[in-house]
């Protein structure tokens, strides 16, 4: 940490950020990293926001917060320092949850092959299990429950529409009475 960012910072902030360093981090499982990613995530977004209102209030006399930033930069100071510190916390939580991830797997895999191995017996050949019984087949359906299904159906709706061309064929043969 350089001199002028600590002069910007207070204790509690150079202590925060102190917490980033290497050693630091190695020393931290992965609950305690993402318990500091969490402060460091809150602490650079207070200063995010302050740098943004100040600049933002500067703004109808500069013309912008970016004309705003040479007079706010102990605000964008803060608010590096914090995102450089993010930037380490969240790689080191990340190379935490991969290993953490790997474990699990491993783990996963370990008690498949343990739960598959317990199904071979000593010849090497696989134990059958007993199967389950299915359920029942169900008598043919009785009554309407016969007749009703797409198929018919359909064979239904075609019947009728043949018989209406039909009886439309006739009536337009036949003259109108009226």
């Amino acid at each position: 940490m350089d001199a002028s960012l600590r002069a910007v910072l207070s204790e509690s902030e150079r202590l925060l950020i102190a917490e980033t360093d290497r050693a630091a981090l190695t020393a931290l499982d992965e609950d305690a990293a993402i318990e500091l990613e969490t402060r460091i995530r809150r602490a650079r977004g207070k200063y995010v926001s302050q740098y943004r209102r100040s600049a933002t209030a500067k703004v109808p006399e500069s013309g912008g917060r970016g004309k705003a930033r040479p007079e706010n930069a102990r605000a964008r100071a803060k608010a590096e320092a914090f995102e450089r510190a993010l930037a380490q916390v969240s790689r080191r939580v990340a190379v935490l949850a991969r290993q953490s991830a790997a474990g699990l797997r491993e783990q996963r895999l370990a008690a498949a092959r343990d739960a598959k191995q317990r199904d071979w017996p000593g010849s090497g050949q696989l134990v059958p299990r007993p199967r389950r019984a299915g359920p029942e087949v169900t008598p043919a359906p009785a009554g309407e429950r016969t007749l009703r299904n797409p198929a018919s159906e359909k064979k239904r709706a075609g019947t009728l529409a043949a018989g209406a061309r039909q009886q439309a064929r006739r009536d337009s043969k036949r003259p109108a009475t009226g």
